[in-house]
This record gives C-alpha cells, sequence and structure tokens, in this order.
C-alpha cells in the first residue's frame, strides 16, 4: 500500500562547489532512496537547500572581502547545476534565506519560548580583542581537547567527531586575525535539550531499525543527559531573533534553525503545487515515514536536537509531526585520507569534472564504495578501475551485446521465444528474486548492498550469455539463440529496474533501446517481459572505458 515518505537532505553550506563527500554523505543515497519509492508508487516529497546561514559563509566572505548574499548566491546556483547534473531528483530545493522558513522558524521559537522551553541565560564566548568581536564557532579554530588535533573547528573535531563548544579549544585562535581569543559573558537564549532527555532516549529505544553507529552514539550522548544549548549568537546575519529583550545585534544560531528547514520547504512545496495544506500529508499522517540522510557529523542534530525540538513544539500545527523514522547516517568518503572538505579544499568538487565524466560512472563508484559502516576513501585509480571492468566490462557489455547481436539478426526486434527450457526459466527466476532482494536492501537504506545485488545478477546473465552462446546457435539452431536472447534481454530489462535508482541516465537510454517510448518509471518496481516482435532501437554503448592514464591526471589535478 502507498505510503507518504518524507525525504529530508543535510542542507550544505553555501560557501563552496560541492564535493563527492556530500553527494555520497546525504544527496545521492537519498536520491537512491527515493527513486525506489517512486517506482514503488509511493508518495514521496525530497526537500533540501541552501544553507545560507550558517558562520562558514560569513568567514568566506570576510576572507573574500564580499557580503554574505554574494557568496550564497554564487553557491546556490553552483549547487543547482551540480544536483541536477548527478540526476538528484529534488522535490524541492530552497534556501534557508525565504520569508517562509525565517516565518517557519520564529514561529515555532516563539511557541518553545512562551512554554519556557527555550529561555535567558549568559554564556562565556570566545571574544577577539584584536577585531573586537565576539566570535561564532567557525571563528575560532585550536586544539581538541579530546584527541589532540590542532585544527579543531569551534563547532566540532573533524578528527574524533566530538561537537565542542569554540571555548573548549586549547591554544584557541581567530581564524581571521590569528589573535588569541578572550572569554567574556554574553546574554543568549538557550533550548532545555536537558527537559527531554529521558523521553528522547525511550523514543530512541524503540528503532531497532536504526544503523548500529547511529544508535550507539546517540544512546551514549543520551546516558550522559543532554546539555541545554545557546541557540542565539553575536551575529549580524542570519534569522532575526523575534524578540527585542536581547537587542538587535543577536541571530538564531545555524544549529537551530537549518533542521526546520526540512518543514519550512515542505511548506513552500505545498504552496508551489497551489495546495498549502498538502505538506501535512507527510508530517502528520500516521502512517507517514521520515528520513534524514545525514553525514555522521549531523548525528547529533537529527536524533536528539531535532526530535526534542518536535516534541516541544506539540500540536501547534493542527497536529503532532512525526518524529523522524529512520536517520541512516553516513561516515566520511574521504580523500587522500582526509576528511573531504570545502573550506580546507580537500574534496573532488563536482563542477570540477561535469564537464570530462558522465555522472552515471560517478553515482556508480559513489554507491559501491559508499561509507555506511565505516569511512571510506576516494582514488581515482580506483573509480577507473570500477568504471572498467565493472560498470562497463560487466553490466555494460551484458547490455550492448545482448542487444546488438539481437538487433542484427533478428530484424531489429525482440524474438519469438518458443517453449523456455529450464535454465531460461531459472535465471527469469532469478531476475525476480534480485529485484525482490534490491528492493528489501533499497527499503532499509543498505544502498552498497542493493547495487552489489543487481550487479550479481549482471554477472550471472552474463556467464548465461557465454553458456549458451547464441551466436554460435544462430546458423544451425536459430530457435534456441531466440530463447537465449529473449532470456538475457528479460534479464536486462529487469535489471534497467533494478539499476534505475542507482544509475538513472544509463537505465533510461537503456529502456529506449529496449523499444519503450514511455518513461521508465511508469512500468514501476516490477519485471515486465518483452512482448516477441516488440520493435528494438539501435543500441550504443551504456558506457565508456576509461583510460587508466586519466587517473594520474586526475589525482595531478587535485594537487594543483
Amino acid at each position: 500500500m502507498a505510503k507518504p515518505i518524507l525525504i529530508g537532505v543535510a542542507w550544505p553550506y553555501a560557501n563552496g562547489p560541492l564535493h563527492q563527500g556530500q553527494m555520497v554523505g546525504s544527496f545521492l543515497p537519498a536520491d537512491c532512496f527515493a527513486r525506489y519509492h517512486r517506482l514503488r508508487g509511493d508518495r514521496v516529497l525530497m526537500v533540501s537547500g541552501s544553507d545560507q546561514h550558517g558562520t562558514p559563509i560569513t568567514v568566506r566572505a570576510a576572507q573574500e572581502g564580499r557580503s554574505p548574499q554574494q557568496v550564497v548566491d554564487e553557491y546556490h546556483k553552483s549547487f543547482v547545476e551540480s544536483l541536477d547534473w548527478l540526476g538528484i531528483s529534488m522535490d524541492l530545493y530552497t534556501t534557508t534565506g525565504t520569508a517562509n522558513h525565517q516565518e517557519t522558524v520564529q514561529r515555532i521559537f516563539l511557541k518553545l519560548l512562551k512554554q519556557g522551553d527555550i529561555y535567558k541565560d549568559t554564556m562565556l564566548l570566545p571574544y577577539c580583542p584584536q577585531d573586537k568581536r565576539f566570535l561564532p564557532d567557525r571563528y575560532v579554530e585550536g586544539t581538541c581537547p579530546h584527541c589532540g588535533f590542532e585544527q579543531a573547528r569551534g563547532d566540532e573535531c573533524e578528527r574524533c567527531d566530538h561537537t565542542l563548544d569554540a571555548i573548549d579549544l586549547l591554544e584557541a585562535r581567530c581564524k581571521l586575525c590569528g589573535a588569541t581569543p578572550e572569554h567574556r559573558e554574553s546574554e543568549h537564549y538557550f533550548l532545555r535539550l536537558s527537559a527531554y532527555n529521558d523521553r528522547v532516549r525511550e523514543w530512541v529505544s524503540r528503532q531497532s531499525h536504526w544503523r548500529k553507529h547511529v544508535m550507539n552514539f546517540t544512546l551514549g550522548v543520551l546516558k550522559e543527559g543532554l546539555r541545554d544549548r545557546a541557540i542565539t549568537r553575536d551575529l549580524d546575519w542570519g534569522i532575526p531573533v523575534p524578540t527585542e529583550e536581547l537587542g538587535p545585534d543577536k541571530r538564531i544560531y545555524v544549529w537551530f534553525e537549518n533542521v526546520i528547514g526540512y518543514l519550512s520547504a515542505a511548506k513552500e512545496w505545498a504552496q508551489q503545487q497551489g495546495d498549502p495544506e498538502a505538506w501535512r500529508e507527510f508530517w502528520q499522517q500516521p502512517d507517514g515515514r521520515s528520513y534524514y540522510f545525514v553525514g555522521k557529523d549531523n548525528i547529533f542534530f537529527h536524533t536528539m536536537s531535532w526530535p526534542a525540538t518536535l516534541m516541544a513544539y506539540g500540536d501547534d500545527e493542527g497536529g503532532e509531526l512525526n518524529l523522524p523514522y529512520d536517520v541512516p547516517a553516513n561516515h566520511y568518503n574521504n580523500v587522500a585520507g582526509l576528511k573531504a572538505s570545502t573550506s580546507r579544499r580537500s574534496a573532488v568538487f563536482i563542477p570540477s569534472i561535469m564537464g570530462r565524466f558522465d555522472p552515471d560512472p560517478l553515482r556508480y563508484y559513489l554507491v559501491a564504495t559508499m561509507p555506511e559502516t565505516s569511512d571510506s576513501d576516494f582514488t581515482w585509480k580506483d573509480f577507473v578501475a570500477r568504471n572498467n571492468n565493472e560498470l562497463v566490462a560487466t553490466w555494460g557489455n551484458l547490455a550492448h551485446r545482448a542487444l546488438t547481436l539481437t538487433y542484427r539478426n533478428f530484424d531489429g526486434r525482440v524474438p519469438e521465444p518458443g517453449e523456455l527450457d529450464g535454465r531460461c526459466k531459472k535465471l527469469i527466476e532469478r531476475v525476480e528474486s534480485t529485484l525482490d532482494e534490491v528492493a528489501a536492501q533499497l527499503g532499509a537504506c543498505h544502498f552498497r548492498a542493493g547495487l552489489s545485488a543487481a550487479m550479481s545478477l549482471a554477472q550471472d546473465a552474463n556467464r548465461f550469455l557465454d553458456e549458451t552462446a547464441p551466436w554460435k546457435a544462430l546458423p544451425d539452431d536459430r530457435a534456441g539463440a531466440a530463447a537465449s536472447l529473449y532470456t538475457v534481454i528479460t534479464a536486462i530489462n529487469g535489471l534497467k529496474v533494478a539499476l534505475w535508482p542507482f544509475l538513472p541516465f544509463s537505465s533510461e537510454r537503456l529502456h529506449g533501446y529496449l523499444g519503450y517510448d514511455t518513461p521508465l518509471m511508469e512500468d514501476g518496481w516490477a519485471l515486465v517481459r518483452p512482448a516477441p516482435g516488440q520493435p528494438l532501437r539501435k543500441p550504443e554503448p551504456l558506457f565508456t572505458k576509461l583510460d587508466p592514464d586519466i587517473a594520474e591526471v586526475e589525482e595531478e589535478r587535485m594537487r594543483s
């Protein structure tokens, strides 16, 4: 039965081009998941947008002598182009700079303030005596007190993943001028997370389907106890605090307001559909499920602080809002052993490769090496090897030689198979079972396993084609050749469905080569056996073999 599926994708800071780490960490698994559920016939709403209020943006603006809005405008446009190129099928990709988002954030803020879940208090913050200003988290760098990493940021340590406060850093320094900050008191609003620790822990303990590392991290923090956290900062860029008690020089801090973007984006989407209440189906329907695709550095905000905020907000929207069903956070996809980072320029940036590669090989490689259970590494040598040895030699080779042989020898049509023997029937049964297996893996957010199951079928179909050798049978046993090719084409027809969530562009082209005029989506998640006599289109190779030297060229390009 069709269900409403809300898919929230982590909001990237608009301070630099998107890179492979952000794609494999959140956007790509979310897209595979969304495409699968759309094929199943579920009602899917996938939303995200550019986070334009994060301090990385103001840091970059200050370094470049530009306004934050100029930085945001440049990179939001770049984000949209990168997502379109890679086939990320967002239902809405917006920004946190809309009036709708500001209204939604301030509405939640005021409700929580009124009932005492937000309160005023003072806190020690780093203050730069040279720049004469309080320093938000990302304006401070120093040594992590937990692991000793000397380039930890004021909000987290990229080496050990501890969430930090800027005043926790040892040997702290101002990111802009290098001066040693002082600690001064400043008055701010705090979110009373401590009051929801037990309720959040009880809810989390019931989520048996969560990934092990997500569950362990979350329960570990909850065991220590949630601490109240400041949700305003001394900034002039961001959503204004909707009270006058702290003066005009405060803004709602990004970690509180950007997760509210999932709700505000759903409302914006509903407005665009001409039905302002349409968002409720995804947020309030009892059988609706919400999935949040994020990197492991964002687990805290999506399994603890955001659920606590939703619990506190209650039924102010005419009904309670659904808590996350799953937060399938990925680990890091590193480059040269370092976490992919926009600010440190240590990544494979999507705009830099858009003109030189096709999107499906990159999608394939990132899913095949997706860091679901531990960190993974992106290397150009491995990318080229997997493209050539797996995409080209296995899947592309199967599709191209079977369709070319059929097109040339059976008048460009699907052959009449006659009575299929046991071996042919066994392969077709294998196609049906593989579709079930891939569906189960995708439904559980096991993307590597889903792709592996599909590629295993491609290998089996290749072996079947080699063993039945229809090119040898054609002169003397045309009926046997027809049965063999019909069976392989049936397998290819199933594989294009199983692989569409991962490889949408090549799967759609293959759908056309198989003679279909309607979009692949219309057939749903099912094996449709090709009709004997169905006209085929002249096939072309789905993928291009890459010169191994490309790896060295790209590695050098990254170093330059």
